[in-house]
């Protein structure tokens, strides 16, 4: 069962919340980061991407960064642009797009559930990528992005959020927390959950649950763990009680959740020429030209893809479709059917010359790159919730880069010390 427990937060003065919280680290280049600092001082990428500090000829890994992280964590805290809770707490988090609000439980997730799989994850991780936030959590004592989790929906646990969110004088000052419009229009909310008895419920209901699901943060999962076995290592007599063996999280209702599609970008077309690449894909699917008209496609089996002419429908053959948990998506018949045998794109994690556009920059993004500097671009129908936790429960991982969340989760808002 899911062992989810209150934590002591640590989090922005009010004042300054709206200027602090930040998109996810990995959603922004170094140069693009440098840009939201200079617009921002206060934005947590300051810690969360330490090397917008330096010139650019400064290694983003080199010690001087990480330790810039934690030094400027620490003057935040000092200076009391953070304040540290006085208990353990859960806190709501509940963010609104496009009139769409989805609410989750920050709370901290045991590293021991993700060891024994009872949180599922359904994508590989980069062991380059697993160090920069090993490092950076290590050197800062702290963890400062929460991990995106799932969980099938529980009416107990719906309806005390629901208590929660209407008793306003279970609030601090009796109001959120933090209420303020993001930049990308998105509203955010985050009230304090701190009476006995609703920590005492949600743990309890937790207990309930028979498993959670990585939505997104599999890399800051994967480094929370290895952080976690350090530590271990360090303390042979730890108890389980401290700090380092939970992870940063927040937990939604599957049912609340919205995944956008991943689409493609390919450099080139393996040698061929435009013709003789739509006669091979003509073995496969049905081709329709469409023009100028931008194709999204409404339904599993169908791809959109876009050369230097215009759009095209691609309607698979009932013979390339599939039931089974991970060759029937979308993202692996595109790969299989198209990218490897026709583009010659081996493996999507290291090919040089594939590129993923998510979802949320519009397929008018996909044409822009094939203008700018990529050959072909193909839109996909997005993988759903129902088909990521069937992956997860197979213990099967499905292809990188198959979904996108929307809307993303601030970094800087909530922070789990390991020091407590």
């Amino acid at each position: 069962m899911a062992v989810v427990k209150p934590f002591i937060g640590i989090r922005p003065h009010p004042s300054v919340a709206r200027l602090v919280a930040a998109l996810p680290y990995d959603v922004y280049n170094r140069a693009e980061a440098k840009k939201e600092v200079e617009k921002e001082p206060l934005s947590f990428l300051c810690i969360d991407r330490p090397e917008t500090a330096f010139p650019d000829d400064v290694d983003a890994n080199a010690d001087c960064v990480y330790e810039e992280a934690a030094r400027l964590l620490t003057e935040r805290i000092e200076t009391g642009c953070f304040i540290k809770e006085e208990k353990p707490c859960y806190y709501l988090y509940e963010m609104e797009m496009n009139g769409r609000s989805q609410t989750g439980i920050v709370a901290v997730s045991s590293i021991d559930d993700y060891l024994n799989h009872v949180i599922k994850k359904h994508e590989n991780t980069r062991e380059e990528k697993e160090l920069d936030r090993i490092r950076h959590v290590d050197m800062c004592n702290a963890q400062t992005g929460p991990i995106f989790l799932a969980y099938r929906g529980n009416q107990k646990l719906n309806d005390l959020v629901i208590k929660i969110k209407q008793a306003s004088a279970f609030f601090h000052d009796e109001s959120p927390l933090y209420d303020f419009m993001s930049t990308d229009e998105i509203s955010h909310r985050v009230w304090v959950i701190d009476r006995e008895e609703d920590i005492r419920a949600i743990e309890e209901i937790f207990r309930e649950i028979k498993c959670t699901y990585i939505a997104d943060g599999h890399h800051r999962a994967a480094s929370a763990v290895k952080v976690s076995g350090k530590r271990r290592e360090e303390n042979p007599d730890y108890t389980g009680k401290e700090p380092f063996n939970y992870f940063l999280s927040v937990l939604f209702p599957a049912e609340q959740l919205m995944i956008m599609p991943y689409h493609r970008v390919v450099e080139d077309l393996n040698g061929q020429t435009k013709e003789e690449f739509l006669d091979k894909l003509k073995e496969k699917c049905q081709v329709i030209f469409l023009g100028k008209t931008p194709y999204q496609p409404e339904e599993k089996g169908s791809i959109g893809m876009y050369l230097e002419d215009g759009w095209y429908r691609l309607n698979f053959y009932q013979e390339f479709l599939n039931n089974d948990p991970i060759k029937g998506l979308d993202v692996s018949i595109l790969q299989d059917q198209i990218l490897a045998p026709l583009l010659g794109v081996g493996d999507p994690r290291t090919d040089q010359r594939i590129d993923f556009i998510g979802g949320i920059r519009g397929l008018s993004e996909l044409e822009k790159r094939v203008h700018e500097d990529m050959k072909a671009a193909f839109s996909l129908y997005p993988t759903s919730m129902n088909e990521l936790m069937m992956v997860a429960d197979a213990g099967l991982l499905m292809p990188p880069k198959s979904t996108w969340f929307e809307p993303k989760l601030r970094s800087g808002l909530l922070i789990h010390s390991l020091n407590d």
